[in-house]
């Protein structure tokens, strides 16, 4: 079985290729015959051509789409697939390199039924049965195709084609080939393509007897070779045709051409009262033309300006005369005056008195009123230039748009001309259209408009300018057309209303031009207006060789989403294939990510834009462009995600992701972090440290000084003075022995000499204290004990609280104080009693010495003293240096008494720190007594 099999498909790639010899032979014996019966060329599609550039394949066999959008293309050359701008060779698909199998060609109808050409005929299957029947006709079929009324046709890839039926017909007559071709497509609107020798045929229905409507292309309509040998339709209707030579597109374009036999030649076009157009040139007499072509002829003469009046009349003019058709359909000749012969008419209008201004090249503007013409119409102030335009608005009053940036308004014998002081940016002014109250005005540098006070611009959005605008048209449905020399521009109706209300918005606009069968742009000089709407709505334009239409209520839109895909990923020199996520290698922080999107009907106009999440915080508009750059990237891990929408602005908000990871280099880790933080932390222990010994350092060295100068002080005080005083001391001794014992003065003097004795161990001690660099005793007992020596008998102290260490520097200057307060009381007051108090409180120390001496002025204890004399000067700075309070109240026979209080943060050591967290824990009690 599998050997029989195999024999039959070998016979069948033979016959197979001798079918194709076939066609090869016949191109030539065919080529005059298919000349001589040139069809019309394909006017309503796109047509583009690759024969082999930009990697595109040649001799094209086959055509598929898969789910994801992808043309594939099998030809002799190899497998490629194609996303409407690149073709991409694939040597292998999921690890397979594809092959060729020659196998029977299939079809299975819409009704189920299956079909299968073999050699020597067709056989179908009906959808449950087991067998097949033989169809007829009984000869080789090498393609077919279901019509959309179930007809099946059969090709034998000999350029004939037949009628496919389950039973021979009535009489068993002989098959006979009703069309030719070497295959067929039947697409979605129910048009039939034919494969012939030399060119792809489009019919209609009923295909059989209308040759007259077929419509072809060839290779001399650029198609890229001979021989096609396939077509496909894909899911966005548009036709792909391959040939030996390359692939062909055929796309449906918005604008439909009207079919003439040569180009126009400067057309012109004005709607006529029937729902129809006339257009005229310099070559064709003026025609009457609907959305399917010509229908009459209007009269034989050249054509370079039209209008139509308010009543419906037509005007038709050129260099030589007007022409006027009436509501009977004839035509009047009007001729120039003799002196205006030989210029062309530029535009035309007719005013509220039935006045028709007519504007002549190098003449100007003129009014004829009773067949007379007038210069300017007799109104003094018009510029002396040629009006490109003329309208007359809703009550009657004439507009002219002028070359320079003018624009001018008639009414009765006065004029007013508007310009650049007044608001108008547009050059020369090429178009004037009255839309109620309004005037829109169009020129070779913008849009503006005139509300009846004043002139508005239009900012165009996207930067984008609206250039040589000379026709305009305000629809029905309230869009706003525009036709200039960069395509045909609509703005939906909302938006000109938004427009109308705020003049600085930048205005959107959608844009029709080559990509929708625009062939040309818009007359910038005559015929003007360059555009026209017809009774049924259809919007007319004219080229310098060409007038399309286009209905605006039904414009062919793409509604399909367009896939899209993340082709490939570049970094340094390496570039990766794209897949759902990727880890690069460490240090890579460039990229260059490609990406597409799967729309073959106009991939030009393809929008994207993009986002990598974890470095772009919004959405970047790409444009038409198809590829994102980032460099200088930190480690981490992010998301790209890029999104498309098609030519109609159909966005595919899913789109195609891609997970990236960029592994940091070991400085850009954690690790790198806390070790530099450790380095950074050793470091600073270090010059800490470092700085610690320096202070000690100098600190030891300091102390050493002072105790060296103590020692210099000491050795001095004791060689010196205290010698000196022991001497004089010994001096008094020998006096005091000399006196007789009885004596009242020896023992005063004895007296003085006891008191001499202690002062002098005091010293001795005081300078045992230099020399020692231990703590210092008790305040209250050195204070106790210096008191007694001074004052003997005279002398109390008392100590109150538990004693606490003081401050170095304020047990110095508090006890400095002390002994200033005694010292002046034992010397100056003259008091039977001196008095100290020492009290350790747990808010302070305070310091009281009195006594019930002489007491001094009022005017000395408040100003320091007498002068030259600065024991209470010394005190007050003191207090102020050890942060306490000072007072010294005195008065003459009532004794002194001086007061000290010093704060305990300033008295005993860390009270300052304990304070403050009194004070928090003090404010915070009443809220916890409250809770």
């Amino acid at each position: 079985m599998k050997s029989a099999t195999l024999l039959a498909r070998r016979i069948a790639a033979a016959r197979s290729f001798a079918a194709w010899l076939c066609r090869a032979i016949l191109l030539t014996a065919l080529a005059p015959s298919q000349a001589a019966a040139a069809m019309p060329a394909l006017v309503d599609y796109a047509h583009t051509a690759w024969n082999g550039q930009r990697g595109a394949p040649v001799d094209v066999l086959q055509f598929t789409q898969t789910p994801d959008g992808w043309l594939w293309i099998s030809s002799s050359t190899g497998l490629f697939r194609f996303d409407g701008v690149d073709f991409e060779r694939v040597d292998n698909v999921r690890g397979h390199r594809p092959h060729t199998d020659n196998t029977p060609g299939l079809l299975t109808t819409r009704g189920g039924r299956q079909w299968v050409a073999l050699d020597g005929g067709i056989y179908f299957r009906d959808p449950g049965q087991a067998r097949y029947r033989r169809a007829w006709p009984h000869v080789d079929i090498m393609a077919m195709a279901e019509a959309p009324d179930g007809t099946l046709w059969g090709s034998d890839g000999v350029n004939q084609h037949y009628r496919v039926l389950a039973a021979p017909p009535p009489g068993n007559r002989p098959p006979r080939a009703e069309l030719g071709g070497n295959g067929a497509l039947f697409d979605r609107d129910g048009n039939m393509w034919i494969l012939k020798v030399n060119a792809i045929e489009r019919r209609q229905a009923p295909y059989v007897g209308k040759a007259a409507d077929a419509r072809q292309l060839t290779k001399e309509h650029g198609m890229s070779g001979p021989l096609p040998q396939t077509v496909f339709e894909d899911r966005e209707g548009n036709l792909w045709i391959g040939t030996s030579a390359g692939l062909d597109r055929l796309r449906r374009t918005r604008l439909r051409a009207v079919p003439v036999a040569t180009a126009f030649d400067s057309p012109g076009v004005v709607a006529d009262d029937r729902g129809g157009v006339v257009i005229g040139d310099w070559r064709h007499p003026p025609r009457r033309y609907d959305a399917n072509g010509a229908r009459e002829a209007i009269g034989r003469f050249k054509l370079t300006s039209a209008y139509r009046a308010a009543d419906g009349g037509l005007w038709l003019a050129n260099s030589a005369e007007r022409w006027h058709r009436g509501a009977s359909g004839a035509l009047t000749r009007l001729p120039h005056p003799p002196h205006l012969a030989g210029h062309d008419v530029q535009a035309m209008t007719i005013d509220a008195r039935s006045r028709m201004w007519i504007s002549m090249s190098r003449q100007g503007l003129f009014s004829i009123e009773d067949g007379a013409w007038r210069k300017d119409g007799g109104v003094a102030g018009l510029p002396d230039a040629l009006p490109l335009a003329l309208v007359t608005d809703r009550v009657g009053r004439v507009w002219a748009g002028y070359q320079g940036n003018r624009v001018a308004l008639i009414a009765a014998t006065r004029a007013r001309v508007f310009g650049a002081a007044d608001g108008l940016r547009l050059g020369d002014v090429q178009s004037l259209l009255v839309d109620g109250a309004r005037l829109w005005v169009g020129g070779r540098k913008g849009l503006a408009w005139y509300d009846g006070l004043r002139w508005h611009g239009a900012t165009p959005a996207g930067g984008q300018p609206l250039r040589g605008i000379s026709g305009m048209v305000r629809t029905g449905a309230g869009e706003l057309w525009l036709y200039g020399s960069d395509g045909i521009s609509r703005v939906a109706a909302a938006d000109v209303e938004r427009l109308l209300r705020e003049p600085d918005w930048p205005l959107p606009y959608e844009r029709f031009d080559a990509l929708d069968g625009l062939v040309g742009g818009a007359g910038q000089l005559r015929p003007l207006p360059s555009m026209a709407q017809s009774g049924d709505g259809r919007l007319w334009f004219a080229t310098a060789s060409e007038v399309a239409s286009l209905d605006p209520a039904a414009i062919a839109r793409n509604p399909l989403a367009p896939p899209v895909q993340v082709r490939s990923l570049r970094s340094g020199d390496v570039t990766y294939p794209a897949q759902p996520a990727l880890r690069l290698p460490t240090g890579r922080r460039d990229l260059r990510i490609a990406y597409t999107a799967l729309a073959l009907a106009v991939p030009e106009r393809v929008r994207f834009r993009y986002k990598l999440e974890g470095f772009d915080e919004r959405w970047q508009d790409a444009g038409t462009r198809r590829e994102a750059v980032y460099t200088n990237l930190g480690p981490g891990s992010y998301r790209f995600r890029v999104i498309a929408a098609n030519e109609d602005g159909v966005w595919n908000e899913t789109g195609a992701a891609l997970d990236l990871t960029l592994p940091p280099r070991f400085v850009e880790t954690g690790w790198f972090t806390a070790l530099m933080a450790l380095l950074a932390a050793v470091s600073l222990g270090a010059l800490y440290l470092l700085r610690v010994r320096q202070l000690t350092a100098r600190l030891r060295e300091r102390m050493q000084e002072r105790l060296a100068e103590r020692e210099r002080i000491a050795r001095g005080l004791h060689d010196t003075l205290l010698q000196s005083v022991q001497g004089l001391i010994m001096l008094f001794h020998q006096q005091a022995r000399s006196l007789p014992i009885s004596a009242g003065e020896r023992g005063k003097l004895e007296q003085t000499l006891d008191l001499a004795d202690e002062l002098m161990a005091e010293g001795r001690d005081c300078i045992a204290d230099l020399r020692s660099a231990g703590e210092p005793g008790e305040l209250g007992q050195a204070l106790a004990r210096y008191g007694q020596v001074l004052l003997r008998e005279r002398f109390t102290a008392s100590v109150h609280g538990e004693p606490r260490a003081l401050g170095l520097r304020v047990r110095d200057e508090v006890q400095a104080i002390a002994r200033e307060a005694l010292f002046n009381a034992s010397r100056h007051a003259g008091a039977d009693k001196v008095e100290l108090v020492l009290d350790y409180r747990a808010d302070g120390l305070s310091l009281l010495v009195r006594d019930d001496g002489c007491g001094m002025p009022a005017a000395l204890s408040a100003g320091g003293g007498r002068p030259g004399h600065f024991g209470i000067v010394g005190m007050c700075e003191r207090a102020k240096a050890a942060g306490a309070r000072y007072r010294l109240d005195s008065a003459p026979g009532r004794g002194t008494a001086m007061h000290l209080q010093i704060p305990a943060g300033h008295a005993y050591p860390g009270r300052r720190t304990a304070a403050l967290f009194a004070r928090l824990r003090q404010r915070r009690r009443p809220h916890s007594e409250a809770a």
